[in-house]
């Protein structure tokens, strides 16, 4: 099964996160298919906290990739961000 998760980064104290589309059986750092885009939960000022790839996150949806529970929220949180810019 293809599943839609984060992939954790950085430093010590410091976290970083993948978002990224990876088969279940592997590691949750290790292999995955494709990098859709990145969670910085510590990101200050200007620093960007959320990107997603849309199109490309649509795309393995449509072909039965499952999102993770926490990548579920992320993309909720970003959709929201998204019309409050635009409203």
């Amino acid at each position: 099964m293809v599943v839609i998760r984060l992939a954790r980064g950085g430093a010590k104290k410091r976290p970083f996160y993948n978002i990224v589309v990876a088969d279940s059986r592997n590691r949750r750092d290790g292999r995955f298919i494709e990098r859709v885009g990145f969670y910085n939960p510590i990101a200050s000022g200007a620093g960007q906290s959320l990107s997603i790839n849309t199109a490309r996150l649509a795309y393995w949806q449509e072909n039965g990739a499952i999102l993770s529970p926490t990548v579920t929220r992320l993309v909720k949180q970003d959709a929201k961000a998204g019309r409050q810019a635009a409203g």
